[in-house]
Parts: C-alpha cells; structure tokens; sequence
C-alpha cells in the first residue's frame, strides 16, 4: 500500500507557476539600505549609441532584444529597443510591454488591460501642441490607440503580442506617403518578429510629416518599471534583456561609442532605484536587473565596451 501511494504523488505533475523574476518588493530592500524611493515610472537602465553621423534616407529601423526568463503579468516591465529616437527633428519610441493598455478603438475612451503587448509611439513636433488619432492607423481589431498629453503630447498604437523568454526584433518600415493638411506625410510599420519565426507581427502604423527623412546620429534604448491603474506599484523582475546594435535601412550602424547611465534616485522622476548594471558582451549590450543596491555616483554613467560582430 506503502509503495503504491509513493508511486501516485511521483505521477502527480509538478508545479510549474513559481516566478522566474521573484525577488523581495522594492520597499523592503529600500528600507533594508535605508534610502527613498521615487516614483514610478522607473527607467533602470539607459543604453546610448552614438553614430559616425546621421543617417540620410531613412527607410529602416531594427533591434534584436533578447529575454532571459518569461516575466509575468504580475510585473509592468517595458523593454524598449527605441528608448527615443528622432527623424527630421520628429521622436519616437516603442517596445514590449508586460502589461499594455489604452483604448479599444479610436472613438472609446475606456482604458484597457490585455496583458502583454507591443507599442509604438510618437510625440507632436514640439510635444506641446496635440497630436491626433489621424496619426494612428491599427493592424487589426484588437489593436490599441491613444492620444495624450500626460508625457508630452503623444499618438500611440498598441497590440497585444503574447511575447516570452526568447529573441525577438523590434522594427519600423517606411511605408506610403500621403497627403496630410495640404504637405507630404509618410506612414512608418511596425513589426516585431520571433527569432526564427517566418512570419513578423505587425503592431500598427503611425503617420510622420515628411517624405524623405534623415535618421539623427545616436540611438537609445532602456529597461524600465512602470505604473498602470491595473498595477500601481509593481514589483522588479530579476531579468537580464540584451539589445543588439541598432539596425538602419538594413545595415548596422556604424557606432563611434556605447554609453551607460542610471538615473539618479536622490532627483525623483525621471529616478529610479539602483537595481540595474549593463555591460557588454561581445556586439551585444546586456542589462541585468536585480535587487536595489546603493551605486558608486562615478559609475552612474560609463562607456560600453564592445566588439562589433561582422
């Protein structure tokens, strides 16, 4: 009887929903190492490459990020390969988020939660003046819109993307060019795309004034924790995400130097907790989030050392 109930619990299946990413809450190690906490949101980690020069002609925009571990939805973690980009003077950025959220379509204005997803966005030419939902065109029903102010004037496309541990690329493709108010305006796609997957998965499109546009010379990318009605106070997930070097009309930038730098906790917003160091690996810049710790203020920023694949 003994070895029959023995072999019942080895055949019964083992729990598989223990958190990768579980570390102790912020406060608690906060407290632990007696400093404040800001608010959210919290960019842990700031990434900067500097280019030879800009990019005349822009077409193209690529980056491969990868995950270590699947994070849960029970985090906000945004991983942004175009932390903030800029084309004839006009920014931009996007990345996946654990927990996306906006509107359901373009006339409601009732925020929503699907979990994880994809973003895309872009400020107004001066981020005062608003920019309208004319700007967003969506990919398929369950895409999201918004259009704000709340981070300077900003039109946003969201999808949800059920993304996981693993290596994905992250792009935006000139598309058409339109008439726009009486001038040229061009819709830029974006896509992102499962390693080793046929098929990209596109988000949506957001419409640029211009037709023939230059690329500025350096580009950003960041890991940060962030704040929803849904989850006010997340957790941060110990993960390490790598970003590969920036990607533009189909060839690697050439880069002059990588960079480095953690915001300041002791300043507020944009602060966040120390928890976060980045080095390099090789062409690829790894982020390695962890738990709070105090960091050296000459190490708040630092260069990257790379070596760039050919």
């Amino acid at each position: 009887m003994y070895v029959l109930a023995l072999l019942v619990l080895l055949l019964l299946p083992v729990a598989t929903d223990t958190d990768p990413c579980e570390q102790d809450a912020p406060e608690k190690m906060a407290k632990q190492l007696g400093i404040r906490l800001p608010p959210r949101p919290w960019h842990l980690a700031n990434i900067w490459w500097d280019f030879e020069g800009p990019v005349p002609h822009f077409n193209s925009l690529e980056v491969d990020v990868t995950i270590d571990r699947d994070v849960p939805e029970s985090y906000n973690l945004y991983i942004s390969p175009c932390g903030i980009a800029e084309i004839n003077g006009l920014q931009f950025y996007g990345g996946i988020q654990s927990n996306i959220n906006g509107w359901p379509n373009k006339e409601s204005r009732e925020r929503v939660h699907p979990g994880r997803g994809a973003i895309f966005s872009r400020w107004s030419a001066d981020k005062k003046k608003p920019i309208g939902l004319e700007h967003v065109e969506t990919s398929s029903p369950d895409c999201l819109v918004e259009s704000a102010g709340y981070e300077g004037e900003f039109a946003s496309v969201r999808r949800p993307f059920p993304w996981k541990k693993g290596t994905y690329t992250w792009s935006i493709k000139k598309g058409k060019t339109v008439e726009y108010k009486g001038a040229k305006a061009t819709w830029f796609v974006c896509r992102v795309q499962q390693k080793d997957s046929s098929e990209p998965f596109e988000v949506g499109s957001l419409l640029f004034e211009g037709e023939d546009f230059t690329y500025w010379p350096r580009h950003s990318a960041f890991v940060e924790v962030y704040s929803t009605s849904k989850i006010p106070n997340s957790n941060i997930p110990r993960v390490n995400v790598s970003f590969g070097t920036p990607r533009l009309n189909g060839k690697k930038a050439s880069i002059k130097r990588v960079s480095a730098y953690y915001p300041d906790p002791a300043r507020g917003v944009p602060g966040s907790p120390d928890c976060a160091k980045i080095r390099g690996e090789g062409d690829q810049c790894i982020v390695e989030v962890g738990e709070i710790f105090k960091r050296d203020e000459k190490e708040r920023r630092h260069s990257i050392e790379l070596r760039q694949a050919e």
